[in-house]
């Protein structure tokens, strides 16, 4: 039986990303999304419904997320699920779904002004040598 892992998400951060090195030298960005949803109930009043969604990226790619965006940015990823689940400190069994970003773009931020792309810039983050070296909202493509 064929099986597919795949998640598409386009919304704001809700917090500054974080940028970590693990013990193994590769570094991982965590952040966090909003996506909002806007629906008609059924006695038709329009109603909002937002979603908020934990997301790790690794590699050049959190790099580059942690470096561009910031609380509020607009981002456009895919990636996959991955369910995690740990014992904390008091013994209790905890457990999170999280996105792990595959690739994003980077989408123009009315909100925050001239220092955001003026187009959507797409990033791999699994393939490094696909990445450029300079900056990304340069003249450049991808």
């Amino acid at each position: 039986m064929a099986n597919m892992n795949k998640v598409i998400l386009m919304g704001n951060l809700t917090r500054d990303p974080e940028l970590k090195e693990l013990p193994s030298g590769n570094k991982v960005c965590d952040f966090g999304l909003a996506v909002n949803r806007t629906y008609t109930s059924q006695s038709g009043e329009q109603r909002d419904e937002t979603t908020f969604v934990e997301l790790s990226c690794f590699a050049r790619g959190g790099e580059v997320i942690h470096q561009y965006t910031r609380k509020g940015s607009p981002l456009f990823v895919e990636g996959r699920l991955r369910y995690d689940s740990w014992t904390n400190d008091q013994g209790e069994k905890r457990n999170k779904l999280n996105v792990i970003v595959e690739t994003f773009q980077l989408l123009p931020d009315n909100q925050h002004g001239a220092d955001a792309p003026s187009e959507p810039k797409t990033t791999p983050t699994s393939d490094d040598s696909k990445l450029p070296d300079k900056d990304p909202f340069g003249d450049d493509p991808f």
